[in-house]
């Protein structure tokens, strides 16, 4: 950031996902994918939340003609829905893995992007469609039309 650059307004990115299946969701991303858990809360009726570290976060907005692009990258044809959410792991074949023995479904096995990642897709709990990525890159090409790599 540029000396003369004012400081970002925004000092965190939280996603909220509703999962009726708490229990289960919490297993699959806490244990199963390993994101550390930062907090729990309950209250009253049985409210529960588990705060979780995803690390960090990026917002994506993506236009209908990439959103497919994407897609047709990935799985080979539309499939996502308006909302997805892509994580970044270290071992893209591993990870899949470990998440549907878990309890995900495979949309597509890891796959190599032109954009250098292996992007595997997934149906999660809660409700949630996933992209399991492994950067495979050296660094990120101003002129890749994903611009960061994830989604």
């Amino acid at each position: 950031m540029a000396a003369d650059s004012p400081a970002p307004v925004v000092r965190q990115l939280r996603l909220v996902v509703e999962a009726a299946d708490h229990d289960a969701a919490v297993a699959f991303f806490r244990d199963a994918l390993g994101m550390p858990e930062e907090a729990a809360f309950s209250g009253d009726g049985d409210a529960r939340v588990v705060i979780l570290d995803a690390g960090r976060a990026t917002l994506e907005i993506a236009n209908p003609a990439q959103k497919r692009m994407i897609d047709e990258v990935e799985v080979g044809r539309q499939v996502a829905p308006r909302i997805r959410v892509a994580f970044e792991v270290d071992d893209a074949e591993a990870t899949t893995t470990r998440l549907v023995a878990a309890g995900a479904s495979e949309v597509a096995p890891p796959t190599r992007t032109p954009w250098q990642s292996l992007n595997s897709r997934l149906d999660a709990p809660a409700d949630l469609q996933i992209t399991i990525f492994q950067e495979l890159g050296t660094g990120v090409d101003d002129d890749d039309p994903r611009h960061d790599g994830d989604v």
